[in-house]
């Protein structure tokens, strides 16, 4: 009887419970963590139809958090990005509401290029990122989220961060949340 009942227990370790789904990994070799974010999903499905333009609504009011506008120039600011790609993740636009560079006038153009470089030195002094991705996506054929009105991406980088495409990485994990990133940036810019 002795060895009936270990031949039964030994039957049970090696029977292993399959769970009620399984994944051919020959198709899905990679597990993914998956972070939700259900907010997010009416932004990209482009299910959220804002009345007029987020941008021209941070234009007519001073910098708050409600905005995420943190710095206003003669015809730039610069905005936190909502749903940013990395912590201090920054939009820099023209105060005008205009959706090609070639539509800005000179000085125009000059002020939002002075205002990415006040920018960088921004992010550069809160957050020390080892390098960044920056870029306009001009048209909605390009990418453009919001193409009515320009902006320019400041993305700060960092090394062994994932690519800041979360559809390409495994898993995208941002530190911050855009209000914090708020508070950190326009404590630096209500000193300058």
């Amino acid at each position: 009887m002795a060895k009936s009942a270990a031949k039964k227990t030994s039957l049970r370790k090696k029977v292993q419970p399959r769970p009620a789904l399984q994944i051919d990994r020959e198709i899905w070799p990679l597990e993914r963590d998956v972070l939700f974010r259900p907010d997010r999903s009416k932004y990209v499905r482009k299910l959220i139809h804002a009345k007029g333009c987020v941008f021209c609504a941070a234009n007519k009011v001073e910098p708050r958090l409600e905005t995420l506008c943190v710095h206003k120039t003669k015809h730039a600011m610069i905005v936190v990005n909502k749903y940013p790609y990395n912590s201090g993740h920054l939009l820099v636009l023209p105060r005008r509401h205009c959706g090609e560079v070639l539509g800005l006038n000179a000085d125009e153009y000059q002020d939002v290029q002075n205002t990415i470089l006040v920018a960088l030195r921004a992010v550069t002094d809160v957050y020390e990122p080892a390098g960044f991705n920056m870029g306009l996506n001009q048209g909605r054929v390009a990418g453009a989220g919001i193409p009515e009105h320009l902006h320019y991406h400041l993305i700060p980088r960092w090394s062994g961060d994932v690519n800041f495409f979360p559809l390409i990485a495994e898993t995208k994990v941002v530190i911050e949340s855009a209000e914090d990133s708020y508070r950190r940036l326009k404590e630096y810019f209500q000193s300058l």
